[in-house]
């Protein structure tokens, strides 16, 4: 009778692990963007992942009417009364600072949002997984992150920031 070798055994069950965790990967996520102190910001931010792309869909109201920043932070913490305990911009791939339509951002770069004249944006975005995802354990996860709307617009030059202003809104993004 034929025994398999402990290290035949091994690489099985690594291999099981392995496949049980790729099918165990989050497919979507969301955040609940919350009015830091003082100001009346909130929405929804969802995130699926399918086929190598993540694709963003936020619904915000609250704003002034215009243009605001919207980014994805290093830190899933919103306690602080202004936002800031979400940390600096979410950066995996060591990027400067950028417009998401082109090569050179950080991952947590989701340009603007634009606020009609009843304080509300919607905002579409689509990034290949190769820059940020779902995947726990990936360096450009998103799960665990914080969310922040900003006060003025991204100007897509100003390193690290963008220039955006103060935190309006903060959401932590959370596996579904």
């Amino acid at each position: 009778m034929h025994r398999p070798s402990i290290s035949r055994l091994l690489a099985v069950c690594l291999a099981m692990a392995a496949t049980g965790l790729a099918q165990a990967a989050a497919t979507t996520a969301e955040a609940e963007l919350k009015p830091t102190q003082g100001n009346n910001v909130s929405g929804t931010v969802r995130f699926a992942q399918q086929d190598g792309k993540l694709t963003i869909d936020a619904d915000v109201k609250g704003l002034t009417p215009g243009v605001h920043g919207f980014h994805l932070h290093e830190k899933g913490d919103c306690s602080a009364p202004d936002g800031t305990s979400a940390g600096g911009h979410f950066n995996p791939g060591s990027q400067q600072h950028g417009d998401p339509a082109h090569a050179m951002h950080h991952g947590g770069d989701f340009g603007n949002l634009t606020a009609d004249a009843s304080g509300n944006a919607k905002l579409h975005l689509v990034v290949p997984t190769s820059q940020i995802s779902l995947d726990a354990g990936a360096a450009g996860n998103v799960v665990g992150r914080g969310l922040i709307v900003h006060a003025d617009a991204d100007d897509f030059m100003t390193q690290p920031t963008g220039n955006s202003g103060k935190r309006l809104a903060c959401g932590v993004v959370a596996a579904k």
